[in-house]
């Protein structure tokens, strides 16, 4: 039999340590947020993992790393519900431990999980790679091509069009043809370029560009019936790429009216916010953050009589739900229905090769626009800490919002690798 020749075969062990790290940290918990009922789910997911992991044999044939990502693909599905059950589990446990201490036990928890499923989802990919009737060893890779999950050459300017394609789709989809939505404008260094998991800073941008789309086609949508001319088109998103020689920073502006000074304190918060229980209830709707949107449970019956309103709530009224007409959003936009939403058959991350349909990030990403999750931002956030990177809002209240991601240009001298190493080692 042929030895297995790709050089991450310690690829268990290191899945291993990293759950019983985090396994760990849930039994420091207080008991009584321990147990409850969303967070349980989560341990006995990490325990069952960490048991599995534990047994597998060490990886000499190929026929042992198949066997072995047949594992990794079993868990990969099976831990899909992790995030909202531990969102869920959070927002339920706020008052029974410090804020501050359950975000940072989430930020933990989603910081090592991201590790591990990049470990995870690279030895697959690499695996299909090495597998490939067309792989042939010590051929040179173009600028073009992927190393398992990483994209060697992102271009900034692409990513952003093309997210913000699919992002004024879902829209438009959602609130009616009738409804103006706002153009995305590009400028600065076009030819931008850097290596990157494609599906991860997809979901960032992703999430940055609903929600600037949305607040200024609302606020527009919600102003044209006082002052606006008709005809008269919403003010664009502007957005603007800076490249340097250590990192790319990708600005988007809008003028969407701001976040509201309520909301402001908790805008990186998974544990608090005014809309905290409208929140818990959109959760109980995403079983699994992954796959498309069939796995949403918003039947239609429900959404006619129990209409989502927090669509605009989140910038303008924090905390509120008044929404006189079902069937619309509280700015009076048309309300989502309960149909699936996908685009060429995929969401946003399974349209690039190694994008996979069932990451957790393809649901949150085409999730209907009135769904409210409240971890867009800080999730987004997590994302772009984990490469080295940073992301940063400032609003002006009553005018819009500027939000600055910066990127690691990966394999740069500076990189930060100790900062991701330390996060790959707990």
């Amino acid at each position: 039999m042929p030895r297995f020749s790709v050089h991450n075969v310690k690829t268990p062990a290191r899945l291993m340590a990293g759950i019983a790290h985090r396994i760990r940290d849930m039994q420091r918990l207080p008991y009584v947020v321990v147990t409850n009922p969303h967070i349980n789910e989560v341990y006995d997911l990490y325990y069952t993992a960490f048991d599995t992991f534990r047994k597998v044999k060490e990886i000499k044939t190929t026929e042992d790393n198949d066997r072995f990502c047949k594992t990794i693909r079993s868990m990969l599905k099976a831990h899909l519900p992790v995030i909202p059950k531990l969102a869920m589990g959070i927002l339920e446990c706020n008052g029974l431990m410090d804020a501050s201490e359950l975000d940072k036990f989430m930020n933990t928890i989603l910081r090592s999980r991201i590790s591990r499923r990049v470990i995870a989802e690279q030895h697959l990919a690499l695996t299909d790679t090495f597998n490939a009737s067309w792989f042939s060893p010590g051929a040179k890779l173009s600028e073009s091509e992927f190393i398992g999950e990483v994209f060697l050459k992102c271009v900034a300017k692409d990513v952003v069009e093309r997210v913000a394609h699919t992002v004024r789709d879902i829209l438009q989809h959602a609130y009616g043809s009738d409804v103006m939505l706002p153009e995305v404008r590009i400028d600065g260094h076009l030819d931008a370029n850097f290596p990157y998991i494609l599906s991860h800073l997809e979901y960032i941008i992703g999430e940055l560009l609903r929600n600037s789309v949305q607040a200024v086609a609302e606020r527009y949508h919600h102003d044209r019936n006082k002052k606006i001319p008709p005809g008269t088109k919403p003010p664009p998103i502007q957005v603007t790429i800076c490249e340097s020689s250590q990192h790319v920073i990708i600005r988007i502006s809008d003028q969407g009216g701001g976040i509201h000074r309520e909301v402001l304190p908790y805008l990186w918060s998974f544990s608090k916010g005014p809309a905290s229980q409208q929140i818990l209830a959109n959760l109980g709707k995403v079983p699994k953050m992954a796959a498309t949107m069939q796995e949403l449970q918003v039947a239609d019956e429900q959404q006619h009589h129990n209409p989502i309103t927090t669509a605009s709530s989140s910038r303008h009224n924090p905390g509120k739900n008044p929404n006189p007409n079902p069937g619309t959003t509280s700015s009076g936009m048309p309300a989502v229905g309960s149909e699936s939403i996908e685009f060429d058959g995929q969401p946003p991350s399974a349209q690039a090769p190694g994008g996979d349909p069932n990451s957790s990030l393809a649901s949150l990403a085409s999730r209907p626009p009135n769904l409210r999750l409240g971890m867009g931002l800080p999730l987004s956030r997590v994302y772009a800490e984990y490469w080295a990177g940073s992301l940063a809002l400032h609003s002006l209240e009553g005018y819009g919002v500027d939000a600055f991601l910066q990127i690691s240009k990966l394999g740069n001298k500076n990189e930060q690798l100790t900062t991701r190493a330390s996060m790959d080692a707990v």
